[in-house]
């Protein structure tokens, strides 16, 4: 389960630093057009599709250089890519990306490569709760980001209260001691991850099959490369959606070699059973991509992200969303 760090300290910072001069000019690698890219958390599964297309050379036949930057805790991909540090990066919900336009940061979302947010909230077995809406009155573990991100929704749509936020930590320690306990995850992680610690399977509620509408797995571009170089944007969004569909469907061993070498606490199994439920979930290639491809975005979708997160007072109801995101670079 991935880290989103609270943005505003972050977006002041991007804000400032975003201007052509910050985007340093590298040269071009054998005719490749360099690329950096931040992912949003260590090497792993839920980044199968980005280092498959690396390691098949995809990248390569599609005329770009492209390094991935490792993420973690301690990085923030909206403050790399507003500082010039990279060129692209992982937006790992729309919440980020409406944060972005709040505070006039100019990046775009350019493509979703998760039509389902992996997001999930986890019950104990046994304790009558058999829906989200069982939920209700029962603490629920969230970090910070959450509570200002899916929590809008979980609060609009099933009339939770703030009083039932509990700090979450990546720690599954709390929720495991205290069974009327729910917490945050990902559908490809925590729920193995638990399984393991406690000999027992949680209940697992994928936000996505729930009506939560959100994105994830974005790619950003700042609005400087997208006027700069629209083509290696458009390129790089073309050899990631082939990556994610070899990945998930094709030999996944070049992209794990990788993710392994990268991220040394890693373990086979881990991307083994992730993978699975990703192609299970429908994670990358359900809704609209089984018709439009990966990656796939509609006004449609962020029309109702908006409209859930402005109606709680999140954001305010003029904000211009369309600034946050460009379907230019999709079939």
């Amino acid at each position: 389960m991935k880290s989103l760090l609270p943005l505003a300290a972050a977006l002041a910072a991007a804000l400032a630093a975003c201007s052509p001069a910050k985007q340093a000019e590298a040269p071009k690698a054998g005719g490749l057009t360099p690329i950096r890219f931040a992912t949003d958390w260590k090497a792993e599964a839920e980044q199968g599709g980005y280092y498959e297309a690396l390691a098949e050379g995809l990248y390569a036949r599609h005329g770009l250089d492209v390094k991935i930057v490792q993420g973690g805790p301690a990085v923030n991909v909206p403050q790399l890519l507003g500082a010039g540090s990279v060129d692209l990066g992982v937006g790992s919900n729309p919440f980020i990306v409406l944060n972005l336009v709040q505070a006039h940061v100019p990046v775009k979302a350019v493509a979703a490569e998760f039509q389902k947010d992996p997001q999930v909230l986890l019950a104990h077995p046994g304790t009558g709760v058999a829906a989200l809406a069982d939920l209700k009155g029962h603490p629920i573990l969230l970090d910070d980001a959450s509570i200002t991100g899916l929590w809008v929704w979980l609060k609009a749509k099933y009339g939770f209260t703030d009083g039932q936020v509990r700090k979450y930590d990546f720690n599954n320690g709390p929720f495991l001691a205290d069974k009327r306990a729910a917490q945050q995850g990902y559908v490809t992680s925590e729920p193995y991850t638990i399984e393991k610690q406690a000999h027992e399977k949680p209940v697992v509620f994928l936000l996505a099959d729930n009506g939560y509408p959100g994105y994830a797995s974005m790619i950003l571009a700042p609005d400087t490369l997208i006027a700069k170089d629209p083509a290696a944007v458009k390129a790089f969004v073309e050899a990631t959606a082939q990556g994610w569909r070899d990945y998930l469907y094709g030999d996944p061993r070049p992209a794990d070699a990788l993710i392994l070498k990268d991220n040394p606490e890693m373990t086979q199994d881990v991307l083994d059973q992730a993978r699975d439920k990703l192609k299970s979930y429908a994670i990358v290639d359900g809704g609209d991509a089984k018709a439009a491809g990966v990656g796939t975005m509609t006004d449609v979708r962020w029309n109702a992200i908006f409209d859930v997160a402005a109606s709680q007072g999140a954001y305010p109801k003029t904000l211009d969303v369309k600034q946050g995101y460009t379907l230019q670079f999709l079939k």
